[in-house]
């Protein structure tokens, strides 16, 4: 019972799924301490902002956002304890605390099991605490069971970190080595939140794909295993790299009825000679060979995709090489963006960048290919009976929402009896970003 030491927690999230998934747990580590959430930060007792330093100019977001928090905290004479968690604070720790000292706490995305002991600490007056260090513990060997339910769909990290080392990427700086969570560690979680109610789980990792749980083999394995769970409905898994699309999670595609018939597979560049300089190590042709066996395990599978446009060096020609390959694949949706120098990147002081301008104009370009081969998936789906997995309500009375094996928002008419269980629809129409269906009939398939 927390009873009258109740205090409110707000989490301000940027960024990957994995950030979700981290600001969710941060909640449960805190959880005990008698912090409950918050949803604005008005009058908050702490507030903790969980950021991303993937994208240009992640770094001034946050200062900006800071700027605002402190008339907050000073509202609360100076109680309200603020924290900067995530990559920009793994990155620019030390500049967070000269630009804002007014922060309490500084917490790389590996130490956030500590929170407790930062909290006590931070309490202290005029005590700022850092931690951006990897530590040597697990932190999932410290971390509590979920408290808070996630709801119908959920998000499990099986992996973190990254060994790929791509010219433009600063995750294997801010995230550290790849490390594998132990197979019985992530089938007790992902029990456990099948117990709270989650019928699609989401396995993450910033290389899901690698995963290894020891000797129990590698994500086509697990996948099957987590299949085994009374209760789970569905099974999703991102981010993947092709390096590690292996023989038996293609096998997995074919055998495994709830893994999901979408996967996000980011690809980049359709330009060997761009995919070189991003040291991908894998090249468009093997990408497509990847997708090949994928498809002919798992006919009815849609492909999602990253794409980088500007990439230092990259000539027009690279970039219909990357046109012509999204043609040649086709992407039920995709995220495109255009490239910007990270800190410490190898890309970051690569000669011939690619100017502003052109990168807009190619940027464009790319998305509006993208835009098409999306609507014109959506539009294929007009007419199908599929089964739609409900979330919750919709925004409209009367309406229920949820998702279609494609990952696609879908809205009917129905009853919220209905959420939490696969029910057949025949999608009749199409929005810019979702799908509207009838439901076939009141029974539930799951």
């Amino acid at each position: 019972m927390i009873g009258n030491n109740l205090k409110r927690l707000h989490v301000i999230t940027w960024g990957c799924q994995m950030n979700v998934y981290d600001s969710g747990r941060m909640a449960d580590v805190l959880a005990p301490l008698g912090y409950a959430p918050a949803a604005e930060p008005d009058g908050a007792d702490m507030v903790i902002l969980n950021t991303c330093h993937i994208r240009d100019k992640a770094a001034e977001k946050v200062f900006s956002e800071l700027g605002r928090l402190r008339r907050l905290k000073e509202a609360t004479g100076g109680r309200m304890i603020l924290a900067v968690a995530g990559c920009v604070a793994q990155a620019e720790g030390a500049e967070i605390l000269a630009r804002a000292p007014y922060v309490d706490i500084v917490l790389g995305p590996q130490t956030y099991h500590r929170l407790p002991e930062m909290v006590a600490r931070a309490s202290r007056a005029g005590n700022t605490v850092i931690e951006t260090d990897f530590p040597p513990e697990d932190k999932f060997d410290h971390l509590p069971e979920s408290a808070t339910p996630q709801g119908v769909t959920a998000f499990l990290t099986i992996q973190e970190g990254c060994d790929k080392f791509c010219s433009f990427c600063v995750v294997p700086y801010t995230r550290g080595a790849e490390q594998s969570r132990p197979v019985a560690a992530i089938l007790r979680e992902a029990g456990h939140l099948v117990s709270q109610g989650a019928r699609e789980i989401t396995l993450l990792g910033q290389n899901v794909n690698a995963w290894h749980g020891g000797g129990n083999g590698g994500l086509g394995r697990l996948l099957r295993d987590l299949a085994e769970i009374p209760g789970l409905l569905r099974l999703r898994y991102a981010t993947s790299h092709p390096r590690d699309m292996d023989d038996a999670l293609v096998a997995a595609h074919r055998d495994i009825p709830m893994l999901m018939p979408f996967l996000h597979l980011p690809v980049q560049s359709g330009s060997d000679r761009i995919l070189a300089a991003m040291n991908r190590r894998h090249t468009a042709d093997d990408y497509r060979r990847i997708v090949d066996r994928l498809r002919e395990a798992r006919p009815d599978l849609a492909l999602s995709s990253d794409f980088i446009v500007g990439h230092p060096g990259e000539t027009v020609s690279d970039f219909e090489a990357t046109l012509s390959l999204i043609r040649e694949i086709g992407f039920a949706q995709a995220y495109s963006f255009k490239y910007s120098p990270r800190p410490g990147t190898p890309a970051a002081g690569a000669a011939a960048q690619v100017p502003e301008a052109e990168k807009d104009r190619r940027l464009q370009v790319l998305q509006a290919l993208l835009r098409e081969q999306q609507t014109r998936f959506n539009a294929g789906c007009v007419g199908l009976d599929m089964p739609v997995l409900f979330t919750g309500p919709g925004r409209h009375p009367g309406q229920i929402a949820g998702r279609s094996p494609f990952l696609q928002p879908v809205h009917v008419t129905g009853t919220p009896h209905l959420i939490g269980h696969e029910t057949m629809v025949r999608i009749v129409d199409t929005r810019p970003n979702s799908l509207a269906g009838t439901l076939v009939q009141e029974r539930r398939i799951a």
